[in-house]
């Protein structure tokens, strides 16, 4: 199947092919109704509410629209339209005839809206509710393990499963193994027979096993599902009677070399195989209070800003593979970021507010697990500051342009209270933190010149950059950097800066992201899964796999 097709990740509900969204006061429902012919490529049938890229693609979009444009939803209830069928998981043609990259790429972007699921559930105050009112198989089951509580019909036939290593030979890729131990706490004995049999495990059992929180006749199914959903919605702070903001589209220009936003702009440069990220501070006054911001709505700028880098991210991580380096820079005023970064401060238990923190923490956490090498350039007229210097803080690299005698164009590196703990990685520490692994001395330092314009010397003296060279030896040693990079292995890098990103601190989430990356990148492409006779390709064919039985 061609990989090269340009993946758009922009949609809204008038365009959904795959769910239903509606609303019931506190409760909201998103219902899964996977249109058969509608996949996102050609070659394959999305059957039994089977799920690609398009299908995620929609239900990221859909969580989004819950959050931002209806404040009085406090629990989502995810079901099924179809009889009998929760979800069969991601569909099986679809993954044997795709490429290995888009493979892993897609098992990614469904880790990322999982858990999105459960960042909004611990940081939010949205519950979620899983009803499964039919077979819940492989991704299907996965998708339930990120809610916050399982009901499964019971009517003696529908089960859940993670059937993928006896049926495909490979793993539940999108965090099924992980949640199901670390989340669910399934005892290691049972969930090996659980993940080593087809036909999954139903009724009391499963509630047992721990692999729902209830079961319920089909006859009480949908009133017990509703209890749950509103004993849930019950526990929120969620405002009923806000007024939501509407998700506008983005602006967005795509030209052969460029992906150019209002506040964000991507520059390719094919020969170098370097992408130059610039995020621009706001361009104009900012809301001061919080009629105000709620009067912008989706164009306040942290909002639209978040939106728009983590449009390019996706953009450039799908439909640009090539492009191995990222360098992240900045353009513009730094007292704006600053004064938004003091908004966001101060009115911090307000839901919107709250929202737009949510989603500049998730495109953060986006930028830190993305596959490619991220160096960030702080140069004149650069405004690396607060929430923007988190993206100084997520590259691998940090360099500053020192110009000591040049008080004008001295760049300066700014630190706000957001920078320590606001927007958490995927391993709940905070970039600085991970940066200094927590110890209190250069910890206390950074915090120390919160509010302190840094020049290239007194950044390098904290540990807050890689280097600081001058103008004289800038452009070269930027340029030797970049070619170094070019020159690698882009599997060995990948493998390196997803352990030196995540280098102390453990969670089912960097479990999660690690184990796509190793078990993935090697079971994904061994023969007994995508070999002539591997599982993968021959599934519904017929035709029983053949295993090289040697343990490697």
């Amino acid at each position: 199947m061609n990989d090269t097709t340009r993946v758009d990740y922009q949609t809204d509900p008038s365009r959904y092919r795959h769910w239903k969204l509606s609303f019931d006061g506190a409760v909201a429902t998103l219902a899964m109704d996977v249109a058969e012919e509608g996949g996102l490529r050609p070659g394959y049938k999305l059957k039994l509410n089977s799920y690609d890229l398009g299908v995620d693609i929609e239900l990221h979009d859909a969580l989004n629209r819950i959050r931002f444009e209806h404040p009085e939803v406090r629990a989502v209830i995810v079901t099924s339209l179809k009889e009998r069928i929760f979800c069969s998981g991601a569909n099986i043609f679809m993954l044997g005839l795709s490429s290995h990259g888009w493979k892993v790429n897609f098992c990614k972007f469904t880790n990322e809206t999982r858990n999105g699921i459960e960042d909004s559930s611990r940081h939010s105050g949205l519950k979620f509710v899983a009803a499964l009112n039919g077979a819940c198989a492989g991704g299907g089951y996965e998708l339930a393990l990120a809610c916050d509580d399982i009901v499964l019909v019971d009517d003696r036939s529908s089960s859940v499963s993670l059937p993928e290593v006896p049926l495909l030979g490979v793993l539940p890729g999108t965090g099924g193994l992980t949640r199901v131990t670390d989340k669910r706490h399934v005892r290691h004995d049972l969930a090996d027979i659980f993940c080593t049999t087809n036909e999954g495990v139903r009724g009391q059992r499963a509630v047992d096993w721990r692999l729902v929180d209830a079961i319920a006749k089909p006859a009480q199914f949908g009133q017990a599902v509703q209890e749950r959903a509103q004993k849930l919605a019950a526990g929120s702070d969620r405002p009923a009677d806000a007024r939501g903001v509407a998700l506008v589209p983005l602006q967005r220009r795509l030209e052969t070399d460029a992906i150019r936003y209002s506040h964000v702009d991507v520059q390719i440069d094919r020969h170098r195989r370097t992408a130059t990220f610039t995020v621009k501070s706001p361009a104009a006054a900012q809301p001061a209070d919080i009629a105000g911001i709620e009067a912008a709505g989706a164009g306040w700028w942290p909002m639209q800003m978040a939106r728009e880098l983590d449009d390019a991210i996706l953009e450039m991580r799908t439909n640009e593979a090539d492009i191995g380096t990222w360098l992240l820079k900045t353009e513009g005023d730094a007292q704006a970021v600053l004064a938004c970064d003091a908004r966001l401060k101060a009115h911090q238990n307000h839901w919107f507010v709250r929202e737009v923190t949510g989603l500049l923490r998730r495109t953060l956490a986006r930028l830190d697990v993305s596959s490619r090498s991220l160096f960030a350039l702080i140069e004149t007229g650069s405004c690396f500051a607060g929430t923007l210097a988190e993206l100084a803080f997520a590259a691998d690299r940090a360099y500053m342009l020192a110009l000591p005698d040049d008080a004008d164009r001295t760049p300066r590196l700014q630190l706000s209270e957001l920078n320590f703990g606001t927007y958490p990685m995927v391993n709940g520490q905070s970039r600085l933190a991970r940066r200094f692994y927590e110890e209190a001395g250069p910890l206390g330092a950074a915090r120390a010149a919160v509010g302190q314009a840094l020049d290239a010397d007194q950044a390098l003296g904290l540990g807050l950059v890689t280097a600081a060279p001058d103008d004289i030896d800038w452009t070269d040693e930027i340029r030797l950097a970049i070619e170094e990079r070019a020159a690698m292995s882009p599997d060995a890098l990948t493998g390196l800066e997803a352990n030196l990103r995540f280098a102390q601190k453990e969670t089912m989430e960097t479990r999660i992201f690690g184990r796509l990356t190793a078990w993935q990148n090697w079971i994904f492409q061994r023969p007994n899964a995508v070999g002539d006779k591997g599982a993968l390709k021959v599934y519904g064919k017929g035709e029983k796999a053949a295993f090289d039985l040697h343990r490697i």
